[in-house]
C-alpha cells in the first residue's frame, strides 16, 4: 500500500520532472509549486484525521468513511474547475490549483493500483475498482523499501541534474 511518503514523493517527482524536461521553465512552475503539489498527494488521506478527530476527541460516532469523497473524482475535479475558473483572472493561482488536482489524481491513481480500490463516483455510486498490484503479486512487505529506492534514485537524478551536493 502506497505509504504517505510515496504520495507526496510521486507526485514531486513527477511534477519536478514535468517542469524539468517539458516545460523547462523554472520561473514558469516555481519549486514551492511542486511542494504544494506533493502534499496535494495525501489531501485524499484528510478523512482518516477528521474520522478521528470525529470519533475521538468530539464523541460523535460514525461509521468509517475512508476512501469515500475524497478518493472519488470528484475530490481533484473541484480543484480542477477552480483552476479553469481561474485561468481568465490570475494564471498563476489556477496553474496552482491544477497542480493540486494532479497531486490528487495522483494519489487516487497509486491507490487504485497498488492498494486495492478506489469508490471514482462516490457518492453516485459506491462501486469500487482497482487492482490491488502488491497483493496480487505478494509484494505488500517491500513497501517501505520502494519509498526508500525512489527517495535514492530521485535524489541522484536530482544531483546529475542540478547538483545538489552544492548546496550542502
Amino acid at each position: 500500500m502506497p505509504q504517505a511518503v510515496m504520495h507526496v514523493l510521486l507526485a514531486i517527482i513527477v511534477l519536478d520532472i514535468f517542469r524539468d524536461y517539458v516545460v523547462k521553465n523554472k520561473k514558469e512552475i516555481p519549486l514551492h509549486f511542486i511542494f504544494i503539489g506533493g502534499v496535494a498527494g495525501l489531501l485524499p488521506d484528510i478523512d482518516i484525521p477528521i474520522f478521528w478527530l470525529v470519533n475521538n476527541i468530539m464523541g460523535i460516532q460514525v461509521e468509517w468513511f475512508h476512501r469515500t469523497f475524497s478518493h472519488s473524482i470528484f475530490f481533484p475535479l473541484i480543484f480542477l474547475i477552480l483552476s479553469i475558473a481561474l485561468l481568465k483572472f490570475n494564471r498563476r493561482h489556477s496553474l496552482l490549483s491544477a497542480i493540486i488536482s494532479f497531486g490528487i489524481t495522483f494519489h487516487l491513481l497509486l491507490d487504485s493500483i497498488f492498494e486495492g480500490y478506489i469508490m471514482p463516483l462516490y457518492p453516485l455510486t459506491s462501486n469500487a475498482v482497482g487492482i490491488n498490484l502488491l497483493t496480487s503479486f505478494g509484494l505488500n512487505e517491500i513497501v517501505p523499501g520502494i519509498d526508500a529506492i525512489i527517495l535514492i534514485l530521485w535524489l541522484w537524478h536530482e544531483e546529475k541534474r542540478h547538483k545538489i551536493s552544492d548546496f550542502i
